[in-house]
């Protein structure tokens, strides 16, 4: 009982240690195919796998800062303007100038003095999330480092007799994870690449980073999709109200993709998993855990999966059978 306690006490901690857990999987897996592939021993492959990632993401980080920098002064200026002309458009019926009623302190132009009177805890939530990144991507540089050592651990923890049992859960874990990965990392492939060439075709600024954005939002189930269409939406607006009504339907179709075509497949290709068992632990575990929880129910799912069924499912089966071969 103190353990649970503890442990609920933590949740936020524990939930960092399995996204490094998860981190490191990607690591190791990505290593051992590039020493495959490669002359590179398995530290080295290691190291050119870190730098390589670090290096896109500052691409990455170079990307969107010459983007934000230039749509948010677009922003700036475009938000007005179609707040006053909708505005002008309600007050031409009843029912609109209902709404402008119950809306009235609503007024996006103001919106700015509360941004500031609110800075000292914005900046504050986002150190605390840069602080938790940094603890996470260590956690997970380090695991990926030395995974022997952490698993050897782990099966130091339990009894003798279960230490095989432990370690084939362990590993069953591992490739489950590293199929999940894999899969996940397609679809979000999938989804940038259309974005991008949506978002292109219809003529939104910025086409590529925002299909960058929705790939990497797409590691986040549900509230990645929604999070990522704001901004898409955003620079949408400022080519009119077509392009945004344009932009808002291509999201919608390209989450149709993906959530009936795209994940099906990969998910029937990778890992065994029920998309209602999915979507189920997708909101449990955001009304338990919050963002956090939101971000790793999916691979928490998985993981879950695989020790009932090694550890209950076959464990039983196994006592079954050695229950009736005494019987005889």
């Amino acid at each position: 009982m103190g353990v649970t306690l503890l442990a609920w006490q933590i949740i936020d901690v524990l939930l960092l240690v399995f996204g490094a857990v998860l981190l490191a999987v990607m690591l190791r897996r990505s290593a051992d195919w590039l020493a495959d592939h490669t002359p590179l021993s398995a530290g080295w492959a290691l190291v050119v796998v870190v730098l390589g990632i670090m290096i896109l993401l500052g691409l990455c980080g170079w990307l969107f800062g010459a983007q934000i920098s230039s749509q948010v002064e677009q922003l700036t200026n475009v938000v007005p303007e179609a707040w006053g002309r909708l505005k002008e458009q309600l007050q031409g019926s009843s029912w609109g100038r209902t709404a402008l009623d119950a809306i009235t302190g609503v007024d996006p132009t103001n919106i700015s003095g509360g941004v500031v009177r609110e800075a000292g805890s914005i900046v504050m939530t986002v150190i605390g999330g840069l602080g938790n990144v940094l603890l996470l991507v260590v956690g997970g540089v380090y695991m990926a480092a030395q995974p022997q050592m952490y698993r050897n651990g782990i099966v130091a923890l339990v009894p003798k007799d279960a230490e095989g049992k432990t370690l084939e859960t362990l590993d069953a874990m591992g490739e489950s994870l590293g199929n999940w990965l894999k899969g996940q990392f397609l679809a979000m492939v999938m989804v940038g690449a259309m974005t991008s060439l949506g978002l292109w075709l219809i003529g939104v600024p910025s086409a590529l980073a925002l299909g960058l954005l929705a790939g990497l939002g797409e590691f986040i189930p549900l509230v990645g999709a929604f999070a990522t269409a704001i901004p898409a939406l955003l620079a949408a607006s400022t080519g009119g109200m077509s392009m945004v009504i344009y932009t808002l339907v291509l999201y919608i179709v390209i989450q149709q993709i993906e959530g009936n075509v795209i994940l099906p497949l990969v998910e029937r290709k990778m890992v065994s998993l029920a998309p209602a068992l999915a979507l189920f632990a997708v909101v449990a575990s955001g009304l338990l855990f919050g963002i956090l929880g939101i971000i790793f129910a999916t691979p928490l799912t998985v993981v879950a999966c695989v020790a009932v069924q090694k550890l209950y499912v076959e464990g039983a089966l196994g006592k079954s059978g050695e229950k009736s071969g005494d019987d005889d």
